[in-house]
């Protein structure tokens, strides 16, 4: 199963974007998912998470300002930016959660500009 998450761009600060995370297998669609970001320099590291049961939860940098929704019939799951901050710099990524190494897609370049 690929995983290609799109949706991302150069916006400045406080600006919004919405993410969108597509797979090539529909199974997916009732796992637990997530969305994660790749810092340069820094580990990856997971930001949303939505279970199949429909629990949410974010990480503290992003608590307020991000939310992850179950995705219509093409996408898997978004994930919707508001009041974007230099430090959500990064390359986003979804996946499982746990995630698996071979869902791992090229993920989507955020830059936030202040």
């Amino acid at each position: 199963v690929q995983l290609q998450a799109s949706g991302g761009g150069l916006v400045q600060a406080g600006e919004s974007l919405r993410l969108s995370c597509a797979a090539s297998g529909s199974i997916l669609r009732f796992k637990d998912m997530g969305w994660y970001r790749q810092a340069p320099g820094k580990q990856r590291e997971l930001v949303a998470t939505l279970t199949s049961g429909g629990r949410i939860s974010y990480a503290d940098s992003v608590k307020g300002r991000f939310t992850i929704a179950r995705g219509n019939a093409k996408d898997l799951v978004s994930l919707q930016m508001n009041s974007l901050k230099p430090e959500d710099t990064a390359v986003y990524y979804c996946n499982r959660v746990p995630p698996r190494g071979a869902y791992w897609g090229q993920g989507t370049q955020v830059t936030v500009s202040s």
